[in-house]
Order: C-alpha cells, then sequence, then structure tokens
C-alpha cells in the first residue's frame, strides 16, 4: 500500500512539473534571438581566431608547415562537407535537438583542442570542431525563422543573426592577438568551453523543439555522396596554396568532388525521399540568394584574411595591434546587418543587396591602392569600413530571401545550403586570391612585394562583386515570397 502511495505521489509530481514546464509558453522571442546568435558566433569566431594563433601553435606542438595548414583545413573541409547533412537533420529529428548535439561536440573538441599534446591530436579536435559546427549552424537560422514572424520582425532578427555572425568573423583577429598574447594559444580553443556551456544550459531549458520531418528517414545514400563531395572539393581547394591549380595533389580531389556531386544529384532525382529536393533549386529566391550569397562569400571572407597580412607583415604590427586596427570595420559591418532590415521594406531586399554590394565593390577598390608606408586612416580604417558595411548591408536581404522562398519541412535544409554557397565561396575565393597574390609576389618576402600581391587581391575581389552586384540585380526577385 505505501508503495502504491509512494508510486501516486512520483506520478504527481511528475505530472505537475509537465504542466509547469508547458505552463512557461514560448521563450520570449529576444532569447530564441540571442541564443541563435551565441552559437552562430561561436562557429564563425573559430573560423578566424584561429590564425592569428597558428606560429604559436607552431612553436608550442613542433607543427610542420602542412600541419599548420591542416589546423584550419581539418576545420574547414568538415564544416563544409557535413552542412547540408546537418540542416536536413535539424528538419527530421529536430532542430532543438540538433542544436544541442552540435554545440556539445563543438565545446568537447574544442577542450580537446586547447589541451592536445601531439600534433594529431589538434588535427582530430579541429575536425571535431568542424563536425559540430556543421550540425549547429544550420540550426541557429532555423530555430530563429520558425521563432519569428515573416515580416519586419523576421527580417530584424536575421539582420542581428547576420551582424553577430559577420562580427564573429571580424573579432577573430583581436580576440586571437588578445589572448595569445595575455594567456597562450591553448585559449583560443578553450575561451569556448565556458560559453558553450552556458549556451548548452540556456538552450536546454528555453528553446522549444520543432521539426517537419513527416515520418520520411534520412536520405543516407544522398547524405554520403554530398558529404563527400563537398569534403573533397573542400580538401582540393585547400591543396591550390601548397600545390598549384594544375598539380595532381590539387586536380584529383576537384574531380572526384565535382563526381560525386555529379552521383549526389543523380540520387537525388530518383529517390523518393531526398535529402535536397532539386525542385528546391527551382524556386527562384533560393537559387539566385545561394549563388549571391557564394559570390560575396568568396571576395569578403579574403577581406580579413588579406588586411591581417598587410598590417603585420607590411606596417609591422603585432597581432594585438592588428586586431585593434580591424575594430572598426567589425562595427561597419554589425551598422549595416543592423541597418538593412530598416531599409529593406521601403527599397526592398533586392536594391538594398545591391547597394550593400556596391559600397563594398568602392572599399574593395580603395583598398587595392595600398602602399608599402600607407597611412592607418587611409590603408586600412576608411576602406575596411567600406567593405564590411556593405558586407552587412548585403548579407541580410540575401538570408532572407534566401529562407522566404522554402516550405517549413525544408527550413533546415535552406539554413544549410545558405551556410555552404558562404564557406564554400570563401574556401574557393581564398584559395584563388591567394594563388594569385603568391604569383605576383614571386617568392619575394619584401612588403613591396607583398603590397602588390595583396593589393591584386583586392582588385580581383572588387570585380568578383561587381559581377556579383549585376547577378543580383536581374537574376534576385524583387521581394521575398512565402512559399
Amino acid at each position: 500500500m505505501t508503495g502504491m502511495l509512494e508510486s501516486a505521489d512520483t506520478a504527481t509530481a511528475r505530472t505537475s512539473l509537465l504542466s509547469r514546464l508547458r505552463s512557461r509558453g514560448a521563450p520570449p522571442m529576444w532569447l530564441v534571438v540571442a541564443l541563435t546568435c551565441a552559437g552562430q558566433f561561436l562557429v564563425v569566431l573559430d573560423v578566424s581566431v584561429v590564425n592569428v594563433a597558428l606560429p604559436s601553435m607552431r612553436t608550442g606542438l613542433g607543427l610542420s608547415e602542412q600541419g599548420l595548414q591542416w589546423v584550419v583545413n581539418a576545420y574547414a573541409i568538415a564544416f563544409a562537407g557535413f552542412m547540408l547533412l546537418g540542416g536536413r537533420a535539424g528538419d527530421l529529428y529536430g532542430r532543438k535537438r540538433m542544436f544541442l548535439v552540435g554545440l556539445g561536440l563543438f565545446t568537447l573538441a574544442s577542450l580537446a583542442g586547447g589541451l592536445a599534446q601531439d600534433d594529431w591530436q589538434l588535427l582530430v579536435a579541429r575536425a571535431v570542431q568542424g563536425l559540430g559546427a556543421a550540425v549547429l549552424a544550420p540550426s541557429t537560422l532555423t530555430i530563429l525563422t520558425a521563432s519569428v514572424p515573416e515580416g519586419a520582425a523576421r527580417a530584424r532578427a536575421i539582420g542581428t543573426w547576420t551582424a553577430v555572425g559577420a562580427g564573429g568573423g571580424a573579432a577573430g583577429g583581436l580576440v586571437g592577438g588578445l589572448l595569445v598574447e595575455t594567456l597562450s594559444w591553448r585559449w583560443v580553443l578553450l575561451i569556448n568551453v565556458p560559453v558553450g556551456v552556458v549556451v548548452l544550459c540556456a538552450a536546454v531549458w528555453f528553446l522549444v523543439e520543432s521539426r517537419a520531418g513527416d515520418g520520411r528517414r534520412l536520405d543516407l545514400p544522398g547524405a554520403l555522396f554530398v558529404t563527400a563531395g563537398l569534403g573533397t572539393l573542400a580538401y582540393g581547394i585547400s591543396q591550390t596554396e601548397a600545390a598549384g591549380w594544375t598539380a595532381p595533389a590539387t586536380l584529383l580531389p576537384l574531380l572526384a568532388g565535382l563526381a560525386l556531386l555529379a552521383l549526389f544529384l543523380t540520387v537525388e532525382a530518383r529517390t523518393a525521399s531526398p535529402l535536397m529536393p532539386l525542385g528546391l533549386l527551382r524556386l527562384r529566391s533560393v537559387s539566385s540568394a545561394n549563388a549571391a550569397m557564394f559570390l560575396c562569400g568568396s571576395a569578403m571572407f579574403c577581406m580579413w584574411f588579406f588586411m591581417t597580412l598587410y598590417a603585420q607583415n607590411v606596417l609591422g604590427y603585432t597581432p594585438l595591434k592588428a586586431g585593434l586596427a580591424l575594430a572598426p570595420s567589425s562595427l561597419a559591418v554589425l551598422l549595416g546587418a543592423k541597418l538593412a532590415p530598416r531599409l529593406m521594406p521601403t527599397a526592398g531586399p533586392r536594391n538594398v543587396a545591391v547597394l550593400g554590394t556596391l559600397v563594398a565593390v568602392a572599399g574593395f577598390a580603395w583598398q587595392s591602392t595600398m602602399t608599402p608606408d600607407g597611412r592607418y586612416a587611409t590603408a586600412i580604417l576608411f576602406p575596411g569600413i567600406l567593405m564590411m558595411l556593405g558586407a552587412g548591408l548585403a548579407a541580410t536581404p540575401l538570408a532572407s530571401l534566401a529562407t522566404s522562398g522554402a516550405s517549413p519541412g525544408e527550413a533546415g535544409l535552406v539554413s544549410g545550403l545558405v551556410n555552404t554557397s558562404r564557406t564554400m565561396g570563401g574556401s574557393l575565393g581564398l584559395a584563388v586570391l591567394s594563388t594569385l597574390a603568391a604569383a605576383r609576389t614571386a617568392g619575394s618576402t619584401t612588403p613591396a612585394a607583398l603590397t602588390e600581391g595583396y593589393a591584386l587581391a583586392f582588385r580581383t575581389g572588387a570585380g568578383v562583386l561587381a559581377v556579383g552586384a549585376l547577378l543580383m540585380w536581374f537574376w534576385l526577385p524583387r521581394v521575398a515570397r512565402e512559399r
């Protein structure tokens, strides 16, 4: 009898707890935006924050030149390769669940990388970090768009998401320089752990689960082909800087990656429940916005890389001073991303995206006039502000257009596609522009030769963005439409 009473009490307590949890209702919109933006910030920050710490990592773990390159590539390849899979998994198994899984993997891998004692341990940790980021990144945008209603409120939320993501890339140099100079290289990874734990705990308690699987299963053949294809393609791109575009070490993985992606498209055209319905690419908003995101990413991602090299290798800045020098550009991208939603209702998302791209073109063209003895104001400050103000203005309407055309069941996939386009564009752009810059310097490390190489990279970037502006004007729809 006593046991029956205890069981009844336990059941009553459990029912009471569930009732209290249900009574909490939906979390405040600002809190959902804050949590998703925190996840996106960590993902993007880790792409750039490690660059400043590479020399210290080399000394601490005895890394070779090739090993040093793989500290960056291991993360980028896993990130790009698993992005579409992570987006579709969120649709099928739950966006909140994938947010927690991705952030948990990312946090644990950051801890392992920060405590690594051998080079192989660091490389494995970086690859797992990239896998966690690929699962986490699509869910941040999907949870955001599922929680905020269509219209001005969603445009503002996407603007905040874009600003925080871009700010993560911009803050990488400053945060990395500060941590390396005051603590050690290990803290560029360990700093993710306390932040990740706090965001995980808050997400468990406050985020609400959503999914749109409709009983479908994950398309495993398609998932294998697209993951292997994107990963192999990213690997081939990463080889271009060291081996060149015509070397077998570059051509073989590039061709293999393209072949695997062709197989992926063949499988998707024939399967009943495809990982990526090909009809999705026939939506003008999805295809045009992702193409524009790819072109913009190919130039914008390189801005921080070459600006940091110019500041340190030519002007003689320390890592911390270089990060501080680029801080105004970080504020400019935040300003652009927050200004875009205010302009979109009156000017339209297409016009705002074109305007932002043209502002960035002006900044890239100005930056391409750099000299070996350039002054801070004209060689870094004002061109950097124009480039990043334009990036912030353009990214928000592109993300809004790309996600507005998808059905709820495809929201995670479209979010993964947006991140994949930007990541692959950035990887390809960095490989191409680095090759051009290296060819112009012809192995010379004098300030004059380096400046000529960096200037060529910015001139090429300005041309790519100009083509992107034309593409946006003729292809992007005038308004975002709900499918």
